[in-house]
């Protein structure tokens, strides 16, 4: 696997280098620091199987060197990267059309774990940093299924919402899963059956109203996950 990132600072490209790494085993990371400097990269060495752009680096213009990169590769997923928190940054990008909005504020772990759903064809936005307490957004891909969420100014309270409502066992599965683990794995790491984490799996998928393993993962990071399991 190939991913791109294109950030105009070097701590950044250093920093992020090693968890894009994880993403896959053998995966290689393009670097720019520049717009110009990534498309450039693309066209000599072909698309990547995933892009990760920093907002404001030289070149990106206000979104529409984002516009240009998605036609310029229609299958490459775009993921933004940037310092901004602003409500109406998240929004403008996600109109735009990209997979995803990373803050630089989010720890690795949770970056990786999002860009794992970002290769599953899902998309990412957090809601948590939305004022506006009911936007919905339509999740998916265009052209592809959607579902519906509306986006909160942040996780429930007092320990309501879909991941109370996980045992313990089943929290500890979702979690292994959010960091990319297959259920083979997962059955090795927990010495359990196979089948054991499929029937757990089932009730995760029931108890998060989630249709699929990828759709599981995206409502565990929406209602604060990553915060609530932080070490």
């Amino acid at each position: 696997m190939r991913v791109l990132l294109a950030d105009d600072h070097h701590l950044v490209q250093h920093g992020m280098r090693p968890f894009l790494e994880e993403l896959e085993p053998g995966t290689e990371v393009l670097v720019a620091a520049d717009f110009a400097g990534a498309m450039a990269g693309l066209k000599e060495q072909g698309p990547c199987d995933l892009a990760v752009l920093d907002l404001n680096m030289p070149g990106m213009e206000g979104g529409d060197a984002i516009r240009q990169m998605m036609t310029a590769h229609p299958e490459m997923p775009v993921v933004v990267l940037s310092g901004s928190v602003d409500p109406e940054d998240i929004l403008h990008c996600y109109r735009l059309d990209a997979a995803a909005y990373l803050p630089k504020t989010m720890s690795g772990p949770a970056m990786l774990a999002v860009l794992r759903l970002v290769l599953t064809g899902e998309r990412f936005f957090p809601a948590f940093m939305l004022e506006a307490p009911a936007r919905p957004l339509v999740k998916g891909r265009p052209g592809g299924e959607a579902t519906r969420a509306t986006l909160s100014a942040g996780g429930e309270p007092g320990g309501e919402g879909p991941l109370a409502r996980l045992s313990v066992r089943e929290a500890e599965i979702l979690g292994l899963i959010i960091d990319g683990g297959t259920n083979k794995e997962i059955a090795r790491r927990l010495e359990v059956q196979e089948i054991t984490v499929k029937v757990h799996l089932r009730n995760v998928y029931r108890k998060l109203g989630a249709a699929n393993r990828a759709q599981a993962v995206r409502i565990a990071l929406e209602h604060g996950w990553l915060e609530r399991n932080a070490s």
